[in-house]
C-alpha cells in the first residue's frame, strides 16, 4: 500500500509540474545577435543595404549605404523568409531615433510593391516628437483625419497602423531613442498587441468590424489588404535609423 501511494505521489506531481507548454524550445529564435540566416529584402534574395548586425543588434543606418550601393531599386523592407507563420506569438525589442518611423508587419505575401500592401502593420513611431519634425497635413488630409498636422491616433504606436488605435490609457512608451518592446499574438479568434509588457489593443481579424474598416479608410485602394491568413514576419525601412534585438515567435 505504501509503494503504491509513493508511485501515486510521483505521478502527480510529475503531471503538476508539467509546463511542457511552455518549454522554450516552443520559441523560434528569428534573429540571435549572432546571424542574420534567413533574412532578406521583400522581393529580394539578399540583405538590401544599410542591415548590419551591429553589437549584437539588428541595426539599420543610412551612414552603412556605400556609394556602390546607391544604385539599388530594391525594397530595403526586410523579411524572415526562411519560413511563413499562421497563427503565432512574436516578441521583439526595438528602438528608433528622434522623430523615427517603423512598423512590425505580418502575414506578409511577395509580390506587390510593398509589405504595406496587404500586410497588417504594428505602427513603430515617434509619438512625442514625430509631429514636431515631419509635415503630416497632405497625407493626413487625404486620409480624412481632423487635425491633420497632428499624429493620428490610428498612426500611433502599438495601433494596428489605420485600423484600430492602441488604448492611451495603457500604453507605456519609452521615449526615443530607449529600448522598448513589442509583442504580437495572433489568432483569428482575437488578436492582442502589447507594448512594454501591457496589452494596449485587442481586435477581432476579418470581423464585420475588422472589414468596415477596412473599406472605409485608407485600404479603399488595396483589396488585397489583410486577407491572407499566412506569411512572413517582417520590418518596414521607413528612412530612419532602426534597431530591432531577441526576435523570437512561437506558433500557436
Amino acid at each position: 500500500m505504501i509503494k503504491k501511494v509513493l508511485i501515486l505521489s510521483v505521478i502527480i506531481l510529475f503531471l503538476c509540474c508539467d509546463n511542457s507548454h511552455e518549454k522554450p524550445d516552443d520559441w523560434i529564435v528569428l534573429f540571435d545577435g549572432t546571424s542574420m540566416d534567413g533574412w532578406r529584402a521583400y522581393n529580394g534574395k539578399t540583405l538590401p543595404p544599410g542591415w548590419k548586425i551591429i553589437d549584437k543588434v539588428l541595426t539599420f543606418k543610412t551612414e552603412q549605404i556605400l556609394e556602390e550601393d546607391y544604385e539599388y531599386r530594391g525594397s530595403k523592407d526586410i523579411i524572415f523568409g526562411d519560413q511563413e507563420f499562421k497563427n503565432f506569438e512574436l516578441y521583439v525589442e526595438w528602438k528608433i531615433p528622434i522623430g523615427g518611423n517603423s512598423g512590425i508587419f505580418y502575414h506578409i505575401k511577395e509580390g506587390y510593391d510593398s509589405p504595406s500592401e496587404v500586410s497588417p502593420e504594428y505602427q513603430l513611431i515617434d509619438d512625442q516628437n514625430y509631429e514636431d519634425i515631419h509635415d503630416l497635413v497632405k497625407y493626413n488630409i487625404s486620409l480624412g483625419f481632423e487635425n491633420p498636422s497632428k499624429l493620428n491616433l490610428l498612426q500611433q504606436t502599438a495601433s494596428d497602423y489605420a485600423m484600430y488605435s492602441a488604448d492611451p490609457s495603457q500604453k507605456t512608451l519609452n521615449p526615443a531613442p530607449s529600448w522598448n518592446s513589442s509583442k504580437i499574438i495572433f489568432t483569428p479568434e482575437k488578436v492582442e498587441y502589447w507594448l512594454n509588457g501591457y496589452k494596449v489593443l485587442s481586435f477581432v481579424p476579418w470581423s464585420e468590424d475588422w472589414k468596415s474598416k477596412k473599406n472605409s479608410g485608407k485600404w479603399d485602394d488595396f483589396p488585397d489588404y489583410g486577407k491572407f491568413k499566412i506569411g512572413y514576419i517582417g520590418f518596414q525601412d521607413h528612412g530612419s535609423d532602426l534597431w530591432f534585438r531577441n526576435i523570437k515567435i512561437k506558433k500557436l
